[in-house]
Parts: structure tokens; sequence; C-alpha cells
């Protein structure tokens, strides 16, 4: 996949440019890039990830493609546990949420980082079964079944995108159901 795909994957959301956003699980950052592209220079967006020199390699591409770094704030973390964030109009899950077991404890917790009516994007291979590098994978279907127990609305599939790895990717919106 490439720039163009992965904001593909997150254009058809339609999603008001602005606001303060985070890439979790941000890695080198090829999401935060698009989401940037997408979202716009007055987004603000917080990339967290646990590796810091992916966020180093981010920032530097960051700064390549938009020629400044202004709105964008790294942190290095585990999202599934306690960070400092504001509240947030949305969040990008970008194949980040196939490493935890219990996705419902990681939806309900990164849930509390959303402003009402927040929303967030799930990219994810579409599969339910996984392997070592990605071991607990969800198609959308489950994920309707995960968002509606951690207190999300039913998913809309943005989009999708062949995967030579594991058949495809797919895009979904949620928006925070519980205020």
């Amino acid at each position: 996949m490439d720039h163009t795909d992965h904001v593909n994957l997150l254009r058809p959301a339609s999603l008001d440019k602005g606001g303060s956003w985070a890439d979790l699980g941000a890695g080198s950052g090829a999401f935060t890039l698009a989401l940037r592209e997408v979202l716009g220079a007055a987004t603000t967006i917080h990339a967290v990830d646990k590796d810091k020199s992916s966020l180093e390699q981010l920032k530097r591409s960051y700064q390549a493609r938009f020629g400044s770094l202004e709105n964008l704030q790294t942190q290095v973390g585990d999202f599934s546990r306690s960070i400092n964030l504001p509240p947030l109009d949305g969040i990008l899950a970008a194949n980040s949420l196939h490493y935890f077991k219990d996705r419902v404890k990681v939806l309900e917790h990164i849930k509390t980082f959303l402003k009402p009516n927040g929303k967030l994007i799930v990219i994810e291979y579409n599969v339910d079964s996984g392997n070592p590098w990605v071991p607990y994978p969800f198609t959308l279907q489950t994920f309707g079944k995960l968002a509606k127990e951690a207190g999300y609305s039913d998913p809309l599939l943005l989009a999708t995108h062949p995967s030579s790895f594991l058949r495809e990717f797919y895009s979904a919106l949620t928006t925070k159901a519980d205020q």
C-alpha cells in the first residue's frame, strides 16, 4: 500500500477539517500522514507509539511531506494504558488493535479520550484468525460486536483494500455512543 491507498481508506469518512485527533499505534506514520492530508493543516494530530525511533521517523516524513511539524504532537507510550491526551474529536487506530486479545477493554479505554460524539476510525485486516505477527485481527462483522459492547455506535464501512498478507484491509467509522 502507498500513501494514496492510505488516504483512500480515510477519505470516505467525510471528516470535518480541524480539531484534535490521535493516531494510536502510529508507528512510522503512514496513516498519520494520510490523516493530516484528509483533515488539513489546522488539525492537531497526537501520534502515540511505544517505539521512539518510529516516532522520530514519523516526524521526518511529516516534515518532508508538509514542510512543518506544526500541529503534530508525538508521545512515546502504550495507548492501552494511561497516557496524557486532551479531549479528542477523533481517534485513528490503524492496524493497532489486533495486538490486544481483550479488544473490548482497549476500546472502552480509548473511548475515554473522546469528546461526546467523538469518532473512531479503525483500519484492520478483514479476518478473524491471525498469526504470530497479527495475533488478533477482526472482521468488520466482529468489529460491530466489539464496538457495541464497548459503547460505540454500529460501525460504518468506509473502504476496503486488498492485502497480500491477510486477504484485505477495511476501514470503518464509529462514534462514541454513551454520553
